[in-house]
């Protein structure tokens, strides 16, 4: 029988400033695919489902508080940055003893909750866990010196590395699991004897190797899961990885993708068969396409569903919306939240929807704005059509009815209710209720003024 998992605490240190982002932000919630680093941390240490997450913070410290919303969180503040082993003392007397610590970077965004759930099972009562990588240039990081069996022995900062130890390609990714009872064992014998006069958490490494604790090293799959970012180059390699890895996980899944360089995948995304998306196209998640779906170029799609055969075409923004099956929407069309389509729907360029319900069938082609309203199946909304829905204080509805021809340039001034199968005639300002199948039309007389003549510039 297996042995029953132990308790798991995760301490995740972000209490560095990030001087070298030159940035009134805090370093851990410098943005990186639509989310601050932290959080895409916070979602891979949630994954492993903790007893609880202890976040380290300092610099920022407010904003980094305020900035992140999420469950199972303890906050410890470091006051004064002493070095990593002195960031993961200050949150441990919140931890017990049986637990299994893992120690994580805010600064870290790509790590995998997979290779987390390898690392764990690394550990035990008597062997810890450090998760290491091999770089091709590995300036910057601590080395992994191991001895003549291959066995890790200790880990070297950089800046106190001697020549031979500079060329070794193996490195420390700063994460590590290991029992509570043992770091706060070794945390107590920590000693600031290195160039930065600072605890360095790796140090308990020798000290692990001393006690006869194991050290099972695992190397990430990838360097780039455990690289960190300290400047804004740094961040852009990272974001650029980040959408390489979605565009080829969607490319797998069986979605077309024109230019896997030009996608931009940010949050959770789902797609059917077929789907097609063109170049420059944006995915902030929750985003659900069906089956067939087209998404053509620059288009930015925000927590969307959308139904199967929907083609979006180049040049549009839907937020917060559900589009039905078989819709056309574009080019140059915006969709606002709180909007739903139903199947059928074609919304044409140059056309806003916000916060409607648009029936089955109904279309609007060209130049228009429907806002706060609710529109029946089968309408038909002539070009440069508008529903006058604020009053410069209040909002208010309109209500249109199925099988209803609006007219070109017709203005409703809300609350308005224009009956089923009414028609309205072009040019058209309805102030008043329209009845159901009549034809409805408000219009000035034309007049033709005698012997005008136009200005003439002297």
């Amino acid at each position: 029988m297996a042995a029953k998992p132990k308790p798991l605490s995760v301490v995740i240190l972000a209490a560095g400033q990030g001087k070298r982002m030159k940035s009134d932000l805090p370093k851990v919630l410098q943005p990186l695919a639509g989310h601050s680093l932290l959080a895409h941390v916070l979602d891979a240490a949630a994954a492993l489902k903790p007893a609880l997450i202890h976040v380290v913070y300092g610099h920022g410290g407010d904003k980094v508080r305020l900035a992140v919303r999420a469950d199972n969180l303890r906050w410890v503040l470091q006051a004064e940055q002493r070095g990593t082993g002195h960031a993961v003392q200050k949150s441990l007397p919140g931890i017990p003893d049986d637990h299994t610590v893992l120690v994580l970077y805010g600064d870290v965004p790509l790590i995998r909750t997979a290779t987390l759930r390898n690392l764990l099972a690394l550990t035990g009562p008597k062997s810890m866990a450090l998760l290491t990588a091999k770089f091709d240039s590995p300036d910057g990081y601590g080395r992994i010196v191991r001895n003549a069996r291959g066995q890790v022995t200790r880990i070297v900062e950089q800046r106190d590395c001697s020549a031979r130890e500079l060329k070794i390609r193996e490195c420390n990714s700063g994460v590590l699991a290991v029992n509570a009872k043992l770091l706060k064992r070794w945390l107590g014998k920590l000693k600031p004897a290195n160039a930065q006069r600072e605890y360095y958490l790796t140090d308990i490494i020798a000290m692990a190797v001393k006690d006869k604790i194991k050290v099972a090293p695992l190397i990430a799959p990838t360097a780039v899961e455990v690289q960190g970012v300290n400047d804004k180059l740094q961040l852009a390699t990272l974001e650029a990885e980040y959408r390489r890895g979605r565009a080829l996980e969607l490319m797998l899944a069986g979605v077309t993708v024109i230019d896997p360089a030009r996608l931009d995948v940010r949050g959770a995304v789902t797609c059917g068969r077929d789907v097609v998306l063109d170049v420059n196209v944006v995915l902030e998640g929750p985003v659900q396409l069906g089956n067939g779906v087209r998404i053509g170029a620059n288009c930015v799609l925000s927590q969307v569903q959308v139904g199967a055969g929907t083609n979006i075409r180049p040049n549009c923004v839907i937020e917060r919306a559900q589009i039905g099956k078989s819709c056309e929407i574009g080019p140059f069309s915006r969709v606002r939240p709180e909007t739903t389509l139903h199947d059928g729907v074609h919304i044409g360029n140059f056309v806003e929807v916000k916060k409607s319900e648009i029936g089955t069938g109904s279309k609007a082609n060209h130049l228009s704005y429907i806002g706060d309203t609710t529109v029946g199946a089968g309408v038909n909304i002539g070009a440069g059509s508008v529903t006058c829905n604020y009053d410069g204080v209040n909002k208010w509805h309109t209500e249109i009815g199925d099988a209803v021809f609006i007219g070109s340039g017709t203005m409703m001034v809300a609350p308005v209710k224009i009956g089923d199968g009414a028609t309205i005639g072009a040019g058209s300002t309805i102030t008043r209720d329209a009845p159901p199948g009549k034809l409805t039309l408000e219009r000035s007389s034309q007049k033709t003024v005698e012997h005008w003549q136009r200005p003439v510039k002297k």
